[in-house]
Order: structure tokens, then sequence, then C-alpha cells
């Protein structure tokens, strides 16, 4: 395995590829766009592959967003700064499902309703404490 890639059919595109590529950063690279359709192909960092059965999904909503279930597909992206990157979100106007709160993943996550209805979490490892 060399490469995850997840691909969204998005209504919305061009405010797709403004969240993904413009407020969050990820790098465009060549991709080639059907006669009459668009595509574009993002870089997003290293990728994993999180499998959940439906009563973990259900809790990690709970957690998250408390009343919108994410369905079968969410998107979490790492962040460096949960806090700045949910503000960039929001003024790009995304929707807010829940502002960054703390987690029992050890981690600092925001949820929101992506373009297409996929919902988007940013999260924030906790830093690490010493133990002394």
């Amino acid at each position: 395995m060399d490469e995850l890639r997840l691909v969204l059919t998005v209504d919305d595109f061009d405010t797709a590829v403004h969240l993904y590529r413009d407020v969050l950063g990820m790098p465009a690279v060549p991709a080639v766009s059907s006669a009459g359709g668009r595509v574009v192909i993002l870089e997003a960092g290293r990728a994993t592959l999180e499998l959940a059965d439906p009563a973990h999904a259900a809790y990690i909503d709970g957690v998250e967003a408390s009343e919108r279930p994410a369905g079968g597909v969410r998107i979490a992206l790492r962040v460096g700064d949960v806090a700045g990157t949910t503000e960039l979100v929001r003024r790009a106007g995304i929707e807010s499902l829940a502002p960054p709160t703390p987690t029992p993943f050890h981690s600092t996550n925001a949820r929101f309703e992506g373009p297409g209805g996929v919902q988007l979490t940013l999260f924030q490892p906790d830093a690490p404490t010493s133990g002394t």
C-alpha cells in the first residue's frame, strides 16, 4: 500500500476546494478533469484508516458533537492549532457543530458539517506530559 485516497463527490465543488485547499492548506497535485466536470487532488499529509463499529461511532459522535451523527463517513484532520484552525473554518462559512472540546481520546476536537454533508473533525493531540 502506497497511498490512501478518500474520494468525495460534492455538489458545491467550489466551497469544498476552498475549504480543503485554501483554508486548511492542502496543496493540489496534478489531476486530469473530464470534459464536463472538475476534479482536484489534494495532499493531506499522512493517511490512516480508522474503522469503527456503530456503537463506537455513536460514542465518538456523542463526545464530539452530541446531537448530529456523522453517518458512515467522517473526515478527521490532525492540526497543529485546533482553536485557530476552527476559527479559520468558521470564517470560511462552514457550519460548526461543536467547538474545540477536550476528549477522552487525549486530544481536543472540533466538529463541522462539511461540504457534501460529510462531517469534519479537526483534532489536536494533547501535549505529552512528563512523569516526574
